[in-house]
């Protein structure tokens, strides 16, 4: 197994696969940051027992073995503290979209600015990956941020664009593409 160290002052800061077998770790940080995490998004939803966290973990490997999405842990001191994953991946058509999440424990360091930035390097770089988009909620000032730290361009906004918890959310789209972040690096 691999492992990508994030830096940014954080040493014991590192990017893995997360794989199925690490499902009981996985419901163990959904469980600790399930309120935070699901503020915005339903992956806390997604993992509300051992059978859910390594069904959604199994997607994702067959995503990956489809070449059509990835996940990664962020792993703070030994900890899976968050993570960042490829939600939809389409090397054909040179389109990607990164998604994040993180516990309250672990907000505020930079990591998924960094993990997100792993990324799209590989995104851009290895696959020829031409547009990455990063899709979020409207009122979820913390992953704008990220978007803004990773220097994509506001492309929009989808009004009412889903209903979470029974309230209709608008959906920013943000997006960078392989020129503009090969010139930014």
């Amino acid at each position: 197994m691999f492992e990508i160290r994030l830096g940014g002052g954080d040493e014991n800061a590192v990017l893995r696969p997360l794989e199925p077998w690490r499902a009981e770790e996985y419901l163990a940080h959904i469980d600790r940051g399930r309120a935070h995490i699901g503020r915005f998004i339903g992956l806390a939803a997604a993992a509300e027992n051992l059978d859910a966290a390594r069904a959604f973990l199994q997607s994702y490997a067959d995503k990956q073995a489809a070449d059509a999405g990835r996940i990664y842990g962020i792993w703070l001191d030994g900890t899976l503290v968050g993570g960042v994953l490829f939600r939809l991946f389409d090397a054909k058509a040179g389109t990607c979209e990164v998604g994040c999440w993180l516990e309250q424990s672990a907000v505020g360091r930079g990591l998924v600015t960094r993990a997100a930035r792993v990324l799209i390097d590989w995104a851009v770089d290895e696959r020829g990956i031409h547009r990455v988009e990063w899709l979020v909620a409207s009122g979820n000032t913390a992953s704008i941020n990220v978007a803004k730290r990773l220097g994509m361009t506001r492309d929009g906004v989808r009004r009412a664009a889903y209903e979470y918890r029974g309230v209709r959310h608008d959906q920013e789209i943000w997006s960078v593409l392989a020129p503009e972040w090969r010139e930014s690096r």
